[in-house]
């Protein structure tokens, strides 16, 4: 396993880590025994990061998770989780206020079964007024940061253009990781165009969804995803092409999401043991450039498009 430093924070963390958003059910029906095991098996296999919210599963991922690292060694992993983002009953809701966010960690620390959360991150702040976050939540975060409940304290978004707002306007070292979903991947790789600025500040980079939210994958994308139908269809016919050489599209997009060593992780999000065995035997793998420029092909006629600008 290869482990990368995520920006200034000390933390140096597996270059593809376990995303625990299945474990509240978010994609596909769980098995909790499954589940708990999936997570033993990433950490037993060299994973030392694992990203959570209370919104994954309106707090089902964290209480999975939680029953899961009582029996991990706290020493043996990195945790992270978000505030600002919830859901009850079936409707999700928003509060990044300093009462709510400050509140929200120590829920997620009992859900969790753990006195420290290594990463604490607002949770995708284009739902929320980002001058709140940078005057209020980020603050607030802050100043748990500073009573070492939390280790450090980072942002999350689709846009990156809000990501970048953010980091402009609130003092340097307040923001010190970004997590971006969906643009380092083989449809998407507008987050290279944010590195040097997120590095200038110091700021370490997070990658998540490889597969594109199951866009880059061979049984295709599912019905609620939001992309247009033309990046639909080419995925479509790239995953054929990958399937007609003899290898799953998957693993190609697993290979190039984390090549870059200027991401620090790359996370993805299984409830199956073998699935998280098989994503790392993937990650350790040289990528097939020949392949890879074959796909870029593909796709090229919507390569960055996405369901932002569809």
């Amino acid at each position: 396993m290869e482990y990368r430093e995520l920006g200034k924070t000390g933390m140096r963390v597996s270059h593809i880590s376990f995303g625990a958003s299945s474990l509240g059910g978010v994609f596909h029906s769980l098995r909790e025994e499954e589940g708990i095991k999936a997570v033993h098996t990433a950490v037993d296999n060299g994973i030392n990061f694992i990203d959570v919210s209370p919104y994954y599963g309106y707090l089902k991922a964290e209480i999975v998770l939680g029953k899961a690292l009582k029996d991990i060694e706290r020493s043996r992993y990195y945790l992270s989780t978000k505030v600002g983002r919830y859901g009850k009953d079936g409707v999700n809701y928003w509060d990044y206020s300093a009462k709510k966010v400050t509140e929200s960690v120590y829920e997620s620390m009992e859900r969790l079964h753990v006195d420290y959360i290594d990463l604490i991150n607002v949770h995708d702040i284009e739902f929320a007024d980002l001058e709140q976050v940078c005057t209020e939540t980020l603050p607030a975060l802050t100043a748990l940061r500073d009573r070492g409940v939390v280790g450090h304290v980072g942002i999350t978004n689709l846009a990156l253009s809000h990501l970048n707002y953010v980091i402009r306007h609130v003092p340097r070292g307040t923001v010190e990781s970004v997590l971006s979903f969906c643009h380092y991947c083989l449809n998407d790789d507008s987050l290279n165009d944010c590195l040097d600025f997120f590095e200038s500040h110091g700021v370490g980079v997070i990658n998540a969804s490889p597969f594109s939210m199951g866009l880059l994958t061979g049984r295709g994308a599912p019905e609620w995803h939001p992309a247009p139908a033309p990046l639909r269809r080419l995925c479509e016919k790239a995953a054929d092409y990958c399937r007609s050489k003899g290898r799953p599209i998957e693993q190609l997009a697993v290979q190039y999401s984390v090549s870059n060593p200027r991401i620090a992780s790359t996370l993805f999000s299984t409830t199956r043991p073998e699935a998280v065995l098989q994503n790392i035997r993937w990650a350790a793998e040289q990528l097939d450039l020949d392949l890879l420029a074959e796909v870029r092909e593909i796709l090229e006629p919507r390569f960055r498009d996405t369901w932002l600008n569809s």
